[in-house]
């Protein structure tokens, strides 16, 4: 039963009582009282009518509100299931992910044990290997000792037996090897200015090796070494052993030269004045020569 005929039934009453009540009025009141019945019927009517319109317009809007909320409803709902299905999703990840995980643990601590018992068998071998190496080096060690010393046997009996050729001063002659670095030993001597040492060793040269090719040199140097220690005696004596050999040494006129100098401190003018001029004579194209003319035009012979 719709709104409008439930009216219709509740306004009824109402109707028949003023029929009922118009039987007791004239005629015309009751024709006005009807006139004005019918008039507030209408009007209640046409204002039922509004409401009626207005209750449905209502009806209508809250019907598309209900609609709109249980479509809204519905996409949360929708929106709601998704999420939970990715939370599902992101659930199943997370755990996979963490399985995952679990066993790249479980397998870098069975990688590292297994690397810690490399380490320790690498270490072990290490050790063995540096004992190993220990003993090799020892051995090679005593070996090379060994060798070397053999070597070194070889060697002096090579150098014994075997002559080098020397050449000198302007002289050439074989020598063996001792006897030539006992040379070059005191000569080095003579030449850090160890003046006394250097006159030991070549006198100690001398008497070792009475004939050497290194004697007539062996002799300036001794010479010239007492001759700056002031033994101008054994200067002297030493220098007429050294003119008297070769004068194809290169030393020659050094050695005239320092004679005659000696022979000056000796106070044996004459000797001295003999030395420098046959000096001039025989080497006149000599640098001792020149230092020999200018000590004669110095110096006052008889």
């Amino acid at each position: 039963m719709t709104t409008r005929f439930k009216y219709y039934f509740a306004c009824l009453p109402l109707l028949v009582s003023g029929l009922a009540q118009a039987q007791v009025f004239p005629d015309n009141e009751a024709r006005r009282a009807i006139l004005d019945l019918r008039a507030d019927v209408k009007r209640i009517s046409e204002d039922n009518k509004k409401n009626f319109d207005k209750i449905q317009s209502d009806k209508q809007a809250a019907d598309l509100e209900l609609k709109k909320s249980n479509d809204l409803i519905a996409k949360l709902q929708q929106s709601l299931r998704d999420s939970q299905l990715e939370a599902l999703r992101l659930q199943q990840e997370f755990d996979k992910l963490t399985r995952l995980q679990n066993q790249a643990v479980l397998q870098l601590k069975s990688d590292n044990d297994a690397l810690k018992q490399q380490i320790a068998e690498l270490r072990g071998e290490r050790e063995q290997l540096t004992r190993d190496i220990t003993v090799l080096q020892r051995s090679q060690k005593d070996f090379s000792a060994g060798l070397e010393d053999r070597i070194f046997k070889l060697d002096q009996r090579f150098t014994k037996i075997e002559p080098v050729m020397i050449q000198i001063d302007g002289l050439e002659f074989q020598s063996d090897q001792a006897e030539k670095k006992d040379f070059e030993l005191a000569l080095t001597t003579f030449k850090r200015g160890e003046f006394t040492g250097a006159i030991n060793a070549f006198t100690v040269f001398l008497r070792k090796y009475p004939n050497s090719g290194f004697r007539q040199s062996a002799l300036f140097w001794v010479a010239s070494a007492k001759f700056v220690k002031g033994d101008y005696s054994d200067t002297a004596s030493q220098l007429r052993t050294f003119l008297a050999m070769n004068e194809m040494h290169s030393r020659y006129p050094e050695a005239m030269l320092t004679l005659a100098n000696a022979q000056i401190e000796l106070k044996m003018p004459a000797e001295a004045k003999k030395t420098l001029e046959d000096l001039i004579r025989d080497f006149s194209s000599s640098e001792a020569a020149k230092v020999a003319t200018e000590r004669l035009a110095k110096l006052k012979f008889p």
